[in-house]
C-alpha cells in the first residue's frame, strides 16, 4: 500500500528518483519496505539498482528472516560488502551455508554491531566469536544458542574485549564448563540476561559465581543443567535482587525448599509448587479438581 501511495503521488509531480537520496529516500521511504522488497525493485533500472545498493551500504539492521526461508551465500555477499554501519545483525536461516569465510569480512568491517543473533550457525569456528571479540567493542547482546563451536578460549576473547555485555545465550553451548562461564561474569558484570541452558557441564561453580558477579541479573535460564543444585539457587536469591525469571525446567537437583525464597519475591519460575502439581495430576486422575483451601 505505501509503495502504491508513492507511485501514484511522484506520477504527477515528478519521478521518485528526482527526490534526494540520501536525505529523503533512504533515511524516511525506503526503510519503512520489506527488504525482500526492496531486492526486487533493484531490477527495475540501473537508477533504481544503485538508489538500492546506497541504501544497503547504509543500513543499520539487517536480519535474513526478513529475505525468506533461505537466503543464498552469494546474495548474503553481496547485500552486506559495502556495509560498514551495522549496528544489529540476525542471520537465522544461513546455517546450511554460513562459514567463517561469509561472516568474517562482514564482522572485520563494522565496528558498530551492538546485537548478534547467530542462532544454529553450527558451520562457524571459534575463529568467528574472536573476530566479534575484536571488532565489537560496544557489543550489548549475542546469541550464540546450539553453536557447538563455542570454546573457553574463543569465549574468555569475548570476556576480555567486550564487557558492555548485557545479554548472552549459551544455549547448548556443550563445550562450557563452570570455568569458562566464571571468566565471562567476571569481566562482564553488566549481564542481565544468561542463558547456560541444555549444558550438562554447568554447576554450582558456574551459578554462584555468576550471582555473586552480576547484581543487575533479571533472566537466568538453566534448563536441563543436571549437575545445579539448592545451594547455587539460594546464593542467586541472595546476590540478584533484580531477578525477574529463573528457568529450572529438568533440573532434578532443584527443590523447593530453595525455590520458594524467590517465589515469595515473585521472581517467575518455570516450575510449579509441589502442592499446585500434586493437583494437576490428581485431576488428571480422578477427572475434576477437589477444592482445597490453600491459606491453611
Amino acid at each position: 500500500a505505501l509503495w502504491c501511495l508513492m507511485m501514484s503521488v511522484t506520477s504527477t509531480r515528478g519521478c521518485l528518483l528526482d527526490l534526494p537520496w540520501e536525505d529523503i529516500l533512504v533515511p524516511h521511504i525506503l526503510c519503512h519496505l520489506p527488504l525482500q522488497q526492496l531486492l526486487s525493485l533493484q531490477r527495475v533500472s540501473k537508477s533504481f539498482q544503485s538508489l538500492i545498493q546506497l541504501y544497503l551500504a547504509n543500513m543499520r539492521c539487517f536480519d535474513s528472516s526478513q529475505i525468506g526461508p533461505a537466503i543464498p551465500r552469494a546474495a548474503f555477499v553481496n547485500l552486506l560488502k559495502d556495509n560498514e554501519v551495522l549496528q544489529q545483525l540476525a542471520l537465522q536461516n544461513c546455517s546450511e551455508w554460513l562459514t567463517d569465510r561469509e561472516l568474517l569480512p562482514v564482522i572485520g568491517q563494522n565496528h558498530h554491531l551492538h546485537q548478534i543473533q547467530l542462532k544454529g550457525c553450527a558451520q562457524l569456528s571459534r575463529h568467528a566469536l574472536v573476530a566479534i571479540s575484536l571488532s565489537c567493542p560496544n557489543l550489548r547482546q549475542l546469541s550464540l544458542a546450539h553453536c557447538e563451536w563455542v570454546d573457553s578460549l574463543s569465549l574468555r576473547s569475548l570476556a576480555d574485549h567486550c564487557k558492555a555485555l548485557e545479554a548472552v545465550d549459551l544455549t547448548a553451548c556443550r563445550q562450557l564448563k563452570d570455568e569458562a562461564i566464571c571468566y565471562l561474569v567476571q569481566k562482564c558484570s553488566r549481564l542481565k540476561s544468561l542463558s547456560l541452558a541444555v549444558n550438562a557441564n554447568v554447576g554450582d561453580v558456574a551459578v554462584e559465581e555468576t550471582a555473586k558477579c552480576c547484581p543487575e541479573l533479571e533472566h537466568l535460564d538453566l534448563t536441563g543443567c543436571l549437575r545445579v543444585k539448592n545451594d547455587s539457587i539460594r546464593v542467586l536469591a541472595e546476590y540478584c535482587p533484580k531477578l525477574r525469571s529463573l528457568k529450572v525446567k529438568h533440573c532434578h537437583n532443584v527443590a523447593e525448599s530453595s525455590l520458594s525464597i524467590l517465589r515469595s519475591r515473585g521472581v517467575e519460575l518455570d516450575v510449579e509448587p509441589p502442592l499446585q502439581r500434586a493437583l494437576v495430576l490428581l485431576q488428571d486422575v480422578v477427572g475434576f479438581a477437589p477444592f482445597i483451601n490453600l491459606q491453611i
